[in-house]
């Protein structure tokens, strides 16, 4: 009886301070401002995905149609272009019988969840990142997809999460966001400060997977420079984004190439070089010790009685938008925004197409595309 009244007591006495917080302390909880920045993603147009949720990443195939997205019931989509609408193209799963509703989170292990998808060129094929069945590949007339890598070095791939694609050496770069978590549990892995994720190399013509890079806190975007030169990868958990270099003097070392003011997800480069990041949301002060804090989320805020939605509202201040431009060294060249998320909220990439970007939300029933000019 002591402790369950201890117990109750602690809780009550975290949700009394959690609430003097969001009286006394906004500067504290609520996203912060940013110089430089350009509140102009409230103009995008949104494309819904009518009976689904999720388009995480977009991608166009080698004839210039799409975009494709996946969405969070274990299917890829195509934007037809001939009927406005979108048509079903791919599924990662084959047990689609309980796959009926746009967003059930416990069935994700049965649907799957498409998370990163890149087209060879040569090919046509899309390469599709599950978060539970790992890299699989489907052809250009879609369908069932085809598993090609489930494990690495003998463990399993559990949180498989973005890609990008070397064509001229065979080769697919992609990252396992966490060995210890699941996608549906991802708070989890931000809160309590796990670096288990891990970076990848899947070689096509041996069909092996070399880790290249260990003890990651959350890895999640891929993409190779324009050179070929060095590979990106978005660490999430810590607000950056790590340069791997593939070529020249440094092959093989690792560096930050940009510390981010908020949680970095896919990063997708655009015709010159120049990389767009989609950020989920921006840090704030709360945010930012609670990550110094693990203790806090392992203890504390993943034990109070607090649903996903509650707990991810906690954490990131408030519904935004924001999309970062980096150069090829790294440095800031464009913040776009939707201060309040009036429009688009919680990006997860970014795609620079024709003078628009397209952008997708891992966390809407949605897609935007929004006019550069």
């Amino acid at each position: 009886m002591v402790r369950g009244y201890d117990a109750v007591l602690a809780a009550s006495t975290i949700v009394a301070f959690l609430a003097l917080l969001l009286i006394y302390l906004p500067p504290f909880i609520y996203p912060p401002s940013l110089s430089d920045s350009h509140n102009l993603l409230n103009s995008s147009v949104p494309v819904p995905v009518h009976a689904a949720f999720g388009p995480e990443s977009l991608a166009f195939d080698p004839t210039g149609s799409g975009p494709y997205v996946g969405v969070a019931d274990g299917r890829v989509l195509k934007w037809s272009q001939q009927t406005d609408s979108w048509v079903d193209f791919a599924f990662t799963s084959s047990q689609r019988e309980e796959c009926t509703q746009p967003f059930e989170p416990e069935l994700e292990h049965v649907c799957g969840r498409p998370l990163g998808l890149r087209f060879e060129q040569k090919s046509g094929n899309l390469y599709v990142a599950d978060a539970y069945f790992g890299l699989q590949v489907v052809g250009p007339e879609g369908g069932l997809a085809t598993v090609i890598a489930t494990k690495a070095e003998g463990q399993p791939l559990y949180f498989t999460n973005d890609m990008d694609i070397d064509e001229e050496e065979d080769v697919i770069y992609f990252t396992d966001s966490s060995t210890a978590f699941r996608r549906r549990h991802f708070m989890q892995s931000i809160l309590t400060g796990d670096r288990t994720g891990r970076f990848m190399k899947y070689d096509k013509s041996t069909k092996e997977v070399t880790v290249l890079l260990r003890e990651l806190a959350f890895p999640n975007g891929v993409v190779l420079s324009k050179d070929r030169s060095f590979v990106l990868v978005s660490e999430t958990r810590l607000c950056r984004i790590l340069r791997y270099w593939l070529k020249g003097p440094n092959t093989g070392k690792t560096e930050t190439f940009a510390e981010l003011p908020g949680y970095p997800d896919n990063i997708r480069r655009n015709p010159k070089g120049e990389f767009w990041v989609g950020v989920h949301s921006k840090k704030t002060r709360l945010a930012d010790w609670i990550l110094r804090n693990p203790w806090f989320g392992t203890s504390l805020l993943l034990k109070l009685p607090l649903s996903f939605r509650q707990l991810h509202i906690l954490f990131v201040g408030g519904h935004h938008g924001i999309a970062m431009k980096l150069s090829s060294e790294g440095r800031v060249l464009e913040i776009l925004e939707d201060v309040r998320g009036e429009v688009v909220r919680y990006i997860s990439e970014v795609e620079e197409r024709d003078g628009k970007l397209w952008i997708g939300s891992v966390m809407m029933p949605s897609i935007w595309v929004y006019d550069l000019q």
